[in-house]
């Protein structure tokens, strides 16, 4: 079968819920327009700062998976049209929706009250807040590999790992970790096109504390890590030899997009196809 893009997710806030368009345009630092152009941070809103990474010091730290678990209990869905963004809580019904554009106070007040600590949302439209400042574009897994880790474990599917890992684009027509040829040996990178847009795969992603939660409760998954990891080793491709693999907990490729393809769009349906690897 010929790989091609199968799924396409953007994060409007980091660390909540996905939007999955079918189509979508590369904006500055190869990021896909809108794709984690808000994160929330343990600082006060401070219109000064908004356009700031959430990363440097002094300007607050993010609330994401990995500080707080109480993260995976938010449901998000983000209007694009309207620019809001509509909260619940895991297995309550209520819900409040909120403006992302211009005054925040009453999106603040509301995660600050839910998380118990001040906290505020601040937006970055030039690319987003990326996990990997060094390689800042979409992370890229096949659709095969998420469906052979869930098989892992019993009470994991399809959606489940989807919801885990958290990729950017997913590619069909391949098999199970297929996206492990998108990087080479430090110092070089792999480049491969979608829909004649060129990307380069740096690295493979090496995984936090989110995966080995419920995505919905937050609570841990029995024996998720080791698991994960004996797995990962034993099903590693043979072809699957590059220095950046130094451990067996790290799934999915960090990419980077030359400039010239940012405005670039991309579309569920594009086939993908290997270029070949080039110095870094």
């Amino acid at each position: 079968m010929t790989p091609t893009l199968e799924r396409i997710a953007v994060h409007p806030v980091k660390s909540l819920d996905p939007e999955t368009p079918e189509r979508v345009r590369l904006v500055e630092r190869g990021a896909l327009a809108g794709d984690r152009e808000f994160a929330v941070v343990d600082a006060p809103a401070d219109a000064a700062h908004d356009r700031a990474s959430a990363s440097v010091a002094g300007d607050g730290d993010y609330v994401n998976g990995k500080r707080t678990a109480a993260v995976h209990r938010l449901r998000s869905s983000f209007d694009p049209d309207a620019r809001t963004l509509t909260l619940r809580v895991q297995g309550e019904q209520e819900s409040r929706t909120f403006g992302l554009d211009g005054d925040r106070s009453d999106l603040n007040d509301w995660l600050s009250d839910y998380f118990g600590y001040p906290v505020s949302v601040r937006r970055e439209p030039a690319g987003g807040f990326p996990d990997d400042d060094d390689a800042p574009g979409p992370t890229v897994v096949s659709t095969a590999t998420l469906r052979e880790v869930a098989s892992w474990f019993p009470d994991v599917d399809l959606a489940g790992a989807r919801r885990r890992f958290r990729a950017s684009l997913e590619i069909g027509g391949v098999p199970a970790f297929w996206e492990d040829r998108l990087y080479a040996d430090s110092g070089e990178v792999v480049a491969f096109e979608i829909g004649g847009v060129r990307f380069e795969g740096v690295r493979p992603c090496s995984r936090c504390v989110v995966p080995t939660r419920d995505p919905d409760t937050g609570e841990p998954t029995e024996g998720f890590r080791e698991t994960f990891l004996e797995r990962r080793e034993s099903t590693l491709p043979e072809w699957a030899d590059s220095d950046r693999l130094d451990h067996y907990y790290q799934l999915m490729v960090n990419t980077r997009v030359p400039e010239s393809d940012w405005g670039a769009e991309i579309a569920v349906g594009d086939e993908v196809r290997v270029v070949g690897t080039h110095p870094e």
